[in-house]
Order: C-alpha cells, then sequence, then structure tokens
C-alpha cells in the first residue's frame, strides 16, 4: 500500500482514496521540550497496582477488575453477538453519500483523541502500510489531536469535530464513509481526582464523545476504546490517573451492556455506536523486578520502560509507539468485530 501524509499533500488539493492507498490524516503531534518539573524519573518502574484483566474479579478501592462485568475479560455472549453481527453486514464499503458500494465504496476507520493518541495512530497506519492482508477498501483517517482532551470533545461545538471533518475531506472520504473509531481519551493532566468520581465524570465525557460522533457520522456503527498506557515515569498523579482511566472505559461499556438508554445501538436513530474495549494497553511498568525482560508488568508479558517515552514521561517514544501499533495491527486483524472489515475479504 503506498502511503501519503498531509505533508507531502499538494496544497489545495485532495487525496483520492483510491484502491489500495491507506492515507495518514493528520500532523505528527509532538511535544514540546520539556521544563525540569516535567522531567521523567525512571525510578517509577512499578507500582504494584493489577492491570484489569489480570485482577479479574478482584477489586481496586472497592471497584471489581476485568474488562468486562463479573470481573471477566471477554464480552458477554449477546453483546458480543450484536458486534460480531454489525461487522460482518453493516462495516461495509460505502459512497460519497454513504449507500453500500462494494465496487468503489470505502469504510473509513477514524481516531479520536489527544496527542499519545494521534502519535499511536500514526504509527498504526506505518505498521499497516505495505500489508497485503488488509482491507485495501479500508481508509484510515487520523483525527486525533494534539491537545485536545475529553472535554473538548465532548462539546458538539467544538472545532475539533470540524477539524477531522477537514481530514476526512482531505483524504477524498466523506462523513457518510467514516464506519469505525478507534477512541482513546483522557483529561487535560491525566489526573482525575478522587476515585470513583473521576472516573465517571470521565466515562460521562466519553459517553458524550460516542453519541456526538454518532450523529455526525451517521453510518458510525463500532467503536473501539483504550487507556492509556503506563504513566508514572512522569508524575505520580499522571501514573494514577493512567490507571484508573481504564475503569472509565469499563464502565461505560458495562452501561451499555446494561442497557443504558443513552447508548442504544440497535436501529438507523440509535444515539450510539456499539462499544467495545479495543487493546488495553496499561502494564505496571517493568514488573515486580525492575528489569526489562524480566517479570513483566502483566500476565501477557507487556511491560513499559522509561526508553518507551519521551523525556516529560508522557508522550510516547518511537518503541513506545511501536507497541501500542503493534498492539492495534494484533487487535485488528484478530477479534472478530475487526477482522471481517480491516482484513482483504
Amino acid at each position: 500500500m503506498r502511503l501519503i501524509s498531509w505533508h507531502d499533500r499538494p496544497r489545495g488539493r485532495s487525496v483520492p482514496a483510491a484502491l489500495g492507498i491507506l492515507v495518514l490524516a493528520a500532523g505528527l503531534a509532538v511535544a514540546g521540550p520539556p521544563t525540569a518539573a516535567q522531567a521523567s524519573d525512571c525510578t517509577r518502574t512499578h507500582t504494584g497496582r493489577t492491570p484489569l484483566p489480570d485482577l479479574r474479579t478482584g477489586t481496586y478501592l472497592g471497584a471489581q477488575g476485568g474488562l468486562y462485568p463479573g470481573g471477566v475479560n471477554v464480552r458477554p455472549a449477546a453483546h458480543d453477538s450484536a458486534g460480531r453481527s454489525l461487522a460482518a453486514t453493516q462495516v461495509v464499503p460505502r459512497n460519497a453519500a454513504g449507500a453500500a458500494d462494494p465496487t468503489d465504496g470505502r469504510i473509513v476507520l477514524a481516531s479520536i483523541g489527544m496527542s499519545n493518541t494521534t502519535q499511536e495512530f500514526q504509527a498504526f497506519m506505518q505498521a499497516a502500510a505495505g500489508d497485503t492482508t488488509i482491507n485495501p477498501r479500508l481508509v484510515m483517517v487520523d483525527g486525533a489531536q494534539g491537545g485536545r482532551a475529553a472535554t473538548d470533545w465532548a462539546d458538539p461545538n467544538s472545532t475539533t469535530w470540524q477539524i477531522l471533518n477537514d481530514r476526512l475531506g482531505q483524504a477524498g472520504v466523506t462523513p457518510a464513509q467514516v464506519q469505525t473509531v478507534w477512541l482513546k481519551q483522557q483529561f487535560a493532566g491525566d489526573g482525575l481526582g478522587a476515585f470513583p468520581g473521576g472516573a465517571q465524570k470521565l466515562r460521562d465525557s466519553l459517553r458524550s464523545i460516542v453519541t456526538i460522533a454518532r450523529s455526525k457520522y451517521p453510518n458510525l456503527r463500532i467503536v473501539h476504546l483504550s487507556s492509556r498506557t503506563y504513566g508514572d515515569y512522569s508524575t505520580p498523579t499522571r501514573g494514577t490517573g493512567a490507571y484508573e482511566q481504564a475503569f472509565a472505559v469499563k464502565w461505560l461499556v458495562e452501561d451499555q451492556i446494561a442497557g443504558d438508554p443513552r447508548l442504544a445501538y440497535a436501529g438507523g436513530g440509535a444515539p450510539a455506536p456499539w462499544l467495545a474495549w479495543g487493546p488495553y494497553l496499561w502494564a505496571d511498568g517493568l514488573g515486580a523486578d525492575d528489569v526489562v525482560g524480566g517479570v513483566p508488568g502483566r500476565s501477557d508479558g507487556l511491560e513499559w520502560s522509561c526508553a518507551d517515552y519521551q523525556s516529560d514521561g508522557v508522550h510516547p517514544s518511537t518503541s513506545g509507539r511501536r507497541k501500542v501499533a503493534q498492539a492495534l495491527i494484533s487487535f485488528y486483524k484478530n477479534d472478530t468485530t475487526a477482522a471481517p472489515w480491516f482484513r482483504r475479504s
């Protein structure tokens, strides 16, 4: 697949979303030089917190772990079945007006989020470029924007949405072709305040974001969500917030599973897309032994070293972006609510 970035685009001309093209939409948000107060502390290699998938039926400050209700890490059967059906029958190539068009249509996968999201999504698209197993009718548009936190996206009149629409236009696609989103969002500074209230507030902002997205993109059917990676190389406050953000995602998805009418996804006039976890990205740094490659930060072997971050301890370095990119590649190729439209038929 050919790789096109905004910096390569001739001014005044849109980039054709031709067959076999992955569009890299959006300039990469790079953090400025950190101040002394922002500098990372590479001694904070682990916290003792348990990743949600490993916590399972255990609790964190009274809140049960696991990615889904009951402390489990798999989607409930009915919710899973609904997502599979949408992936197989509703996320299909569509023309500019949104009508199904198997011959010339496009499927747009957009990202929504802040600076870390755009950096990681750009790395994901670079990793996907040239991969002949990926659906050639898929167009990836990076809508995530540096410095734009959950409170920005939770406002339907925020310029964040217009910027995303501008990027869709530059990529040669339309809002009617946006059918799936990767959402990774936070509050500015990562701090949530006292738990669980802060995480609940973020959950409410995420609910606003997904319903606004559905109102602006009528064919949006599926949103996969992720929370932050390890954050304690920055500050303990950021680190705590990065961990607790996962509960906001967990509770949002649980609300939809429980039948919250604000998150109904069935039917053309439904206020929300179908929601589920994308890759869960947090691991407890280097693990209890503080050694790269030793005891990992979670049971599947994932760990985060200080080298995976820029000097502010917040934004991912090249290696950190690659870790997230590979997690996204694996997820989209293998998850049953993504593979039907992500993979080449």
